[in-house]
């Protein structure tokens, strides 16, 4: 996951502040020793750092913080706030035309990951409520066309194509055609290369200039680092983009892109590519990431995802429950599924305060949930609705399906009854709740 070495090398800077009562200019030169090292090795561009490093020590030397017992946490809290302004501050969103469609121009480097995330994007708009069309203008790249209509199809968007014909044609052409069948967003996938040539960016200026896109969208690759930031500046210069995509955030790369990009261009980053599915997008929240890479976790965006991946039936189904023990290994078998939905699991589990910066060294395996899956699997729906009746003889025959030990399916039904205590607690307090409301006479 992108950031955890940057992450561990901050806290661990920090934690020497945190640990000490009172701090004092040398403390603190110190610490913004530590965090410039850190940067650097995150491939943050140096003239970002040593800006950043300086504000950072201005706002903390100048703050009277010096002598007060929380100086570390506060101190923590000035970075943050520093890395919250580097990266732009706040969500910068999509801005939409006022005329149909709003026409999104999608640019960059080949290997970047721009054909799948057009198609990301497009199927995050349709959970939107918007209506997207996907437009096939890499005419070059050996079947660029035929993989956009592969991705447009797995999330459900049409793609317009017309085979090799000139990219700014087809483009005008997808116009009219979005606007004759309603759709109201076109997503134009165009052409990238290997390194900037002036025939694409030729090519790509034809292209905003016959179909004046709403947003130029550059599509960069985490995992380039510094290059990532030279692409977007050489890309700015010449077509004026609006915004950047970067993709690859979720790989082990250092996050220099991220924190440099947007001071380099000045251009905000809008999304942020997590995974390898065609669901792994999501808005870029400047604040999220800076809580993030300081080991504060992402709570705002671990309870999105909860709700996107949410299913209402269930949701229902689970309310509807009187006792703890109508909680059964059918309901417990849907919500480890509603977890694998909301993502990798090393992912998610970053984003829990506390949690993030300590993953560097874990290997977290993403098909934990799959053993207690089978397990599951292997019960008859008897055994399911009544976990009570599995003795010795089920147990071992339920492991002999599944293909586990036996001690797995005790471990699995270990904890499942944890989950039946919590769920008991939690009716337990919410009974205790309605009593005293009735108490105090509230309604």
């Amino acid at each position: 996951m992108a950031f955890e070495g940057l992450s561990s090398k901050l806290q661990n800077a920090f934690k020497k502040l945190t640990g000490k009562g009172k701090l004092n200019e040398q403390n603190i030169k110190d610490a913004m020793r530590e965090v410039r090292m850190a940067l650097l090795e995150a491939d943050v561009n140096y003239l970002v750092v040593k800006d950043f490093v300086k504000r950072v020590t201005e706002r903390c030397v100048g703050a009277e913080i010096l002598a007060n017992l929380n100086a570390g946490q506060q101190v923590i809290k000035i970075v943050n706030e520093e890395l919250t302004s580097l990266m732009g501050g706040q969500n910068a969103k999509l801005t939409w035309s006022p005329s149909v469609p709003t026409i999104y121009m999608l640019c960059g480097l080949q290997g970047a990951g721009k054909t799948t995330m057009a198609a990301k994007l497009a199927g995050y708009l349709t959970k939107q409520g918007k209506k997207p069309m996907l437009a096939a203008c890499d005419i070059y790249r050996p079947a660029a066309i035929k993989q956009l209509q592969v991705v447009g199809e797995q999330v459900k968007v049409p793609v317009f194509e017309k085979g090799t014909q000139s990219p700014v044609k087809t483009a005008l052409e997808a116009i009219e055609y979005a606007r004759y069948y309603g759709r109201d967003v076109l997503i134009i996938d165009t052409a990238g290369r290997l390194h900037i040539d002036e025939g694409l960016m030729q090519e790509l200026e034809d292209v905003k200039k016959a179909v004046k896109p709403q947003e130029i969208l550059l599509v960069v690759d985490a995992m380039t680092g510094q290059d990532a930031v030279n692409v977007a500046k050489s890309f700015d210069e010449k077509l004026s983009i609006d915004g950047v995509i970067i993709t690859k955030l979720d790989s082990d790369t250092r996050g220099g892109a991220a924190l440099s990009v947007r001071a380099v261009t000045g251009k905000p980053i809008k999304f942020s590519g997590t995974g390898e599915k065609l669901g792994d997008i999501e808005p870029f929240h400047p604040e999220r990431m800076a809580s993030r890479i300081l080991g504060m976790g992402d709570v705002l965006t671990l309870i999105e995802k909860a709700v996107e991946s949410s299913d209402a039936e269930l949701e229902e189904k689970l309310k509807n429950k009187k006792n703890p023990t109508d909680f059964d290994l059918n309901d417990f078998l849907d919500q480890m599924k509603q977890i694998k939905k909301m993502g990798p699991l090393k992912n998610v589990l970053g984003m829990l305060p506390g949690i993030g910066g300590k993953l560097k060294d874990v290997e977290v395996d993403e098909n934990a949930l799959k053993k207690p899956e089978a397990i599951i699997c292997s019960m008859t729906m008897k055994e399911r609705r009544n976990p009570g009746i599995l003795n010795a003889s089920r147990r071992k025959r339920i492991a002999a399906g599944a293909g586990v030990q036996v001690q797995d399916v005790n471990a699995l039904m270990r904890q499942f009854e944890q989950m039946q205590k919590m769920m008991k607690q939690m009716m337990g307090n919410k009974k205790a709740m309605m009593r005293s409301m009735r108490n105090m006479n509230i309604r």
